[in-house]
C-alpha cells in the first residue's frame, strides 16, 4: 500500500518530492469552471493529506494555476514543499472582453508566447515567480516542444533557440540557485532522446506515454535516462481521463475521445482489476512507481473530493497477483516494473 507521506528522490540531485504530487492543470480550469474557494479547499485537502510536491505551469489557466497554487502555499515555509513549473511560454495580458482562451473553460485573460529562448525563458521563470510568490523552483521542466503543438519544422527551430541560448538560461538559473533542476515535459515517444543530448537534464515529466496502457518508452528511452541517472516524474496516470473514469462513452485517452480498441483494452485491465477488488485509478495510479526511477505521480484535481479520490485510490491495497494476471492476459508488458 503507498502511503502519501513517502518520499523519493528525483534522480540523482537532492531534491526530495512526496510519491504523491499534485499537478495543477486542473484548478488552471482544463475540463471545468472552478471557483476560488474550491481551488484553495482542493490545495488545502493535498496538503493535509500529506501531499509536499505541487506542480504548475503557466500555460495551466494561462497563468491562474499558478496564481492559485502561491496562495495555497503561501502559509507554508518554503522548506516544506517542493515545487515546480513550465519554462517555453511567456504571458502577455489581453483584453478580456471576446478574449478565446481554449482550451481552459475560464483561466486568465493572457495570450500566450512561445520562446525558448535565453530571453524567453528568463522572462518566463521572472513572471511565475511573480505569479507564486516564491524566489526559487525545485524544478522547472521545458514544456510541450513536442508534436501536440508544433510541426517538424517549427520543432527543429524551437530546439534551435534551445540549444542556442535557452539551455544556457537554464544552466545559469540552475547555478544560482533559483532552479535547483533542469527537466522537460514528454507527451510523446521520440522526444527524450532530442533532451538528452542537449546537456545535463536531471528529470522528465511524463505527461502520456507511460500508463497502463503504454509502456513503449520501456524499450530505449527509459532505460537510456537511467543509465543518465535521470529522474522521472509521471503526469497524465489516467490517460488523460479512461483509467479514471472506466471504459464508458465519452472516456478521453490522449485528451481525444478514447477509441473502441483503447475502450476495449481498458474494459479487460478493468475486470482483472475487479477480480482483485482493486479500483480501475488506484491501479493506474500506482502503477507508476513500480519503476526506480519514477519519483512520483501527480494526478490533478479541480475539487476537494476529487482530490480525496486520488488519496483514496493512492493509499488502495493492491495485491501482487494483479499485477502478475495483467502480464499474464497480455494486458501488461513482461518486463514492466510493478510495485511491490
Amino acid at each position: 500500500m503507498a502511503e502519501v507521506t513517502a518520499t523519493r528522490r528525483l534522480g540523482t540531485t537532492a531534491i526530495e518530492v512526496t510519491e504523491l504530487g499534485f499537478g495543477g492543470a486542473s484548478i488552471g480550469e482544463l475540463f471545468v469552471r472552478v471557483s476560488e474557494v474550491d481551488a484553495a479547499a482542493t490545495l488545502a485537502t493535498a496538503w493535509s493529506s500529506g501531499v509536499r510536491y505541487f506542480d504548475t505551469a503557466p500555460w495551466y489557466g494561462r497563468g491562474l494555476s499558478e496564481l492559485r497554487t502561491g496562495a495555497g502555499l503561501r502559509d507554508h515555509a518554503r522548506s516544506e514543499y517542493a515545487l515546480s513549473t513550465k519554462v517555453g511560454r511567456y504571458l502577455r495580458p489581453a483584453d478580456r472582453e471576446g478574449f478565446d482562451g481554449s482550451p481552459w473553460l475560464g483561466g486568465s485573460p493572457n495570450e500566450v508566447v512561445f520562446d525558448y529562448s535565453y530571453d524567453g525563458i528568463m522572462r518566463s521563470v521572472e513572471q511565475s515567480r511573480l505569479r507564486l510568490g516564491i524566489t526559487r523552483f525545485d524544478i522547472a521542466f521545458i514544456h510541450d516542444l513536442d508534436h501536440l503543438y508544433f510541426d517538424d519544422a517549427t520543432i527543429d527551430a524551437h530546439f534551435r533557440d534551445l540549444a542556442g541560448s535557452g539551455w544556457k538560461a537554464l544552466g545559469e538559473l540552475r547555478a544560482s540557485g533559483q532552479i535547483g533542476a533542469i527537466g522537460a515535459g514528454i507527451n510523446e515517444l521520440g522526444m527524450i532522446p532530442r533532451f538528452l543530448e542537449l546537456g545535463d537534464i536531471n528529470a522528465f515529466l511524463i505527461a502520456m506515454p507511460y500508463t497502463l496502457l503504454d509502456q513503449d518508452v520501456l524499450d530505449a528511452e527509459f532505460p537510456a535516462c537511467v543509465e543518465r541517472g535521470v529522474g522521472f516524474v509521471i503526469g497524465a496516470v489516467f490517460a488523460s481521463g479512461v483509467l479514471a473514469k472506466g471504459p464508458v462513452p465519452g472516456a478521453k485517452y490522449a485528451y481525444a475521445d478514447a477509441s473502441p480498441e483503447v475502450l476495449d483494452r481498458t474494459r479487460r485491465i478493468q475486470a482483472v482489476c475487479q477480480r482483485h477488488g482493486v479500483p480501475l485509478a488506484a491501479a493506474a495510479l500506482q502503477f507508476p512507481l513500480g519503476h526506480p526511477s519514477v519519483a512520483s505521480v501527480i494526478p490533478g484535481a479541480s475539487s476537494p473530493a476529487q482530490q480525496a479520490r486520488n488519496i483514496e485510490a493512492f493509499s488502495h491495497p493492491i495485491p501482487a497477483d494483479l499485477w502478475t494476471e495483467l502480464k499474464h492476459e497480455g494486458l501488461l508488458r513482461a518486463d514492466a516494473p510493478v510495485p511491490a
